[in-house]
């Protein structure tokens, strides 16, 4: 069974989400203010993360600034009310894994939450690829560049193993998103463009300044050779 750590001020939502969660086979703890959240967090870390950007003792996204230096691999969903885009950007910019806006339904959340969990755990992964000076190794999500190591979130990981198992050969957004978010993309859903973003300015153009990481207009991404 999966533990959980839900880290909400709204004890009410917390309780319901908690009790839809635990039916759906979780194990749930769960945080309503940022102090609390960090002791539990030391104490065990959870198999997922369920965030929110409000917290009564600071901003959730300076907690996912934290979890990103000392839990890099956790897999971190953002709740963000209706009306803040802003926050969900910032959220996906800083390393959250996906994000829900609040109202949400439980069902939604609980295949969100799958979903990142099956990515957390992929069946097969190579123990390392390694094309040019680049080496990646997808079971640690840590890559190298002239031996300096640098460390991916699980999504990041995700879209560099998908763009590198076909170097060269431009990959659908759609299916892109799907591999690395475990969905599709929606209408205006720029989730997938600020990970990969956020992918690029990790991994840098290569020695001669030719970007690693290629967007072609209306079709997708592609790793340069």
């Amino acid at each position: 069974m999966s533990e959980l750590l839900l880290i909400d001020d709204d004890q009410e939502l917390c309780e319901l989400l908690g009790s839809w969660l635990t039916q759906e086979g979780f194990v749930v703890r769960a945080c309503h203010d940022g102090l609390s959240a960090r002791k539990a967090l030391a104490e065990q870390a959870p198999a997922a993360v369920v965030l929110d950007v409000m917290l009564p003792d600071g901003s959730g996204l300076e907690l996912l600034k934290q979890l990103r230096n000392e839990h890099t691999e956790l897999p971190v969903l953002m709740l963000s009310a209706r009306g803040e885009p802003l926050d969900r950007i910032l959220g996906l910019e800083l390393g959250a894994d996906d994000y829900l806006a609040k109202p949400c339904d439980p069902r939604e959340l609980t295949a969100r939450l799958r979903a990142v969990l099956r990515r957390s755990h992929p069946n097969a992964t190579p123990s390392q690829v390694e094309i040019g000076d680049l080496c990646f190794s997808p079971a640690r999500g840590v890559v190298s560049i002239d031996e300096q190591e640098l460390t991916l979130t699980l999504s990041e990981s995700r879209i560099l193993e998908a763009l590198l198992r076909q170097p060269g050969e431009p990959l659908d957004k759609q299916e892109l998103a799907q591999i690395a978010l475990g969905r599709k993309l929606t209408l205006y859903d720029r989730s997938l463009d600020m990970h990969v973003s956020n992918l690029r300015k990790k991994i840098g153009p290569h020695a001669d300044g030719r970007p690693r990481i290629v967007a072609l207009r209306s079709r997708g991404y592609y790793y340069s050779l």
